[in-house]
């Protein structure tokens, strides 16, 4: 995601605070998954979904490309209800240790939602096994 134009900042911004609304996630749970700067307040969100550009760190990017991977990844899984995709968030799967794959993504930052994104995208764990070899 290097080289996005403010433009480009403004409407991933947009999407991504839409897209963890939309799951439910509390703001300051936003700013977190985020890695916004330390001491950002949690009202700054609505400011994402208007019209100023999240911040040009490439640590908040590849978060904000790993969070509307999932979101994407959500709906090729359950392409008939979206609802169900947030429901799948928040329940418990086996697969991940029993724990819940929005605790995952809060909890253990870059690299939970790189565990989620890769549980449900097969496409992205090929490619990310790909570059480790």
């Amino acid at each position: 995601m290097a080289g996005l134009t403010a433009e480009d900042r403004t409407a991933l911004g947009r999407m991504v605070v839409n897209t963890m609304d939309e799951w439910g996630i509390k703001a300051s749970d936003q700013v977190a998954m985020l890695a916004l700067p330390e001491g950002t307040p949690s009202r700054m969100l609505r400011r994402y979904q208007e019209e100023t550009p999240l911040p040009d760190d490439p640590a908040v990017l590849k978060r904000v490309e790993h969070l509307l991977g999932i979101a994407d990844a959500l709906r090729t899984t359950f392409p008939r209800n979206a609802r169900i995709g947030v429901l799948w968030l928040m329940q418990p799967c086996k697969r991940l240790r029993r724990r819940r794959p929005l605790d995952i993504m809060i909890d253990d930052g870059l690299s939970g939602l790189i565990t989620v994104r890769t549980h449900l995208d097969c496409s992205f764990a090929w490619r990310e096994s790909e570059r480790k070899d």
